[in-house]
């Protein structure tokens, strides 16, 4: 579920600007889209994870070329692997008090945000990168 259709549907949108209703929906697009930028391909994952408490994503990938002439003999058609967790981390500071059925603000990354769950508009809300950092823990 993301935002708006929290927000929809009367959900605790609240939790999930805390990073505790992510669903994981579009991780693999998303590692798929680094590894081959990075002449790799996704071969493991993702699989959910935690880090420092954070939510994130554990995947594996493989190049897509092989290592080449090296000192080890026999190894020049092997390819290379790593794995990596991104870690999700929300930007915003929600209110101590704030209640989901009301008009809350938000402060994402020193910018202010107003959300009203009786009258918000799925196209003004902020991209997910307005709400949440994404980085590689390892």
């Amino acid at each position: 579920m993301d935002l708006g259709q929290a927000l929809d549907e009367g959900e605790d949108w609240l939790r999930w600007l805390e990073g505790l209703e992510l669903d994981g929906q579009g991780a693999a697009d998303a590692a798929g889209q680094l590894a081959a930028a990075n002449d790799a391909d996704l071969v493991g994952g993702p699989d959910p994870a935690e880090v420092n408490g954070y939510p994130g994503y554990w995947v594996e990938v493989q190049t897509r070329y092989t290592v080449g002439d090296t000192i080890i003999p026999g190894t020049e058609n092997d390819k290379a692997k790593a794995h990596a967790t991104a870690v999700v981390k929300p930007r915003c500071d929600v209110p101590v008090d704030a209640d989901p059925k009301k008009p809350v603000q938000l402060t994402c990354d020193d910018e202010k945000i107003e959300i009203d769950p009786d009258d918000f508009d799925l196209d003004d809300l902020p991209d997910a990168s307005t709400f949440f950092s994404v980085h590689l823990a390892d």
